[in-house]
């Protein structure tokens, strides 16, 4: 409080002194002057004395505004090159995700090249599945006529034996081959005419 009065009081003569110098005494400022009261100052302190006292005071109780200044600008160094890393490494990371982007993208590319050579195969694997059902069928079909064929050129010849006058044996040939299911009817007819 006791600055405060004085610090106001060399305000209001300073500004009087200014006005006063500049030339302009037609113009003036009002001023407050504020009482000092001097009786919270100890009596064998003068105001030079006290002002003294305050800075050092502010001197022993931290540092010096030079130390904060150097603190700071170490402090400031330390943080600008965790900056620079920081964006060096923010770079290098974008860097490798736009690779990333651009193998993602050729994949996703292939994937559907793949995709679609896929279907075409699957199709052609159907058809060629139809396809193959019909050969199948026609084969067997095939098969049928050829017997069919076989059957009807057997009997002619057993006909033919009968107007000849050749004579037909019923042998079964289940003793040569134990397994009835090889032999067809139309194996025993074969095999009773070659043994005429």
């Amino acid at each position: 409080m006791k600055y405060k009065n004085i610090i106001n009081l060399n305000l209001g003569l300073l500004l009087i002194i200014l006005t006063i110098s500049s030339g302009c005494a037609e113009y003036v400022l009002p001023v407050r002057i504020f009482p000092v009261d001097l009786s919270g100052m100890q009596q064998n302190d003068t105001p030079n004395e006290s002002m003294g006292k305050r800075f050092d005071e502010a001197a022993l109780s931290g540092p010096t505004a030079v130390e904060s200044a150097i603190e700071l600008s170490k402090k400031y160094a330390t943080l600008s090159e965790e900056t620079t890393k920081l964006k060096n490494e923010n770079d290098m990371l974008n860097r490798e995700n736009n690779s990333i982007k651009d193998q993602l993208n050729n994949s996703r590319a292939q994937l559907t090249q793949t995709q679609k050579e896929l279907e075409q195969a699957n199709d052609l694997l159907i058809e060629m599945r139809i396809e193959l059902n019909g050969w199948k069928t026609d084969i067997i079909g095939f098969r049928q006529e050829m017997r069919e064929a076989d059957r009807a050129q057997l009997e002619t010849l057993l006909k033919l034996l009968k107007i000849l006058g050749g004579e037909i044996k019923n042998e079964v040939a289940e003793t040569q081959n134990p397994d009835p299911l090889t032999i067809s009817k139309d194996d025993k007819i074969i095999k009773n005419i070659q043994t005429q």
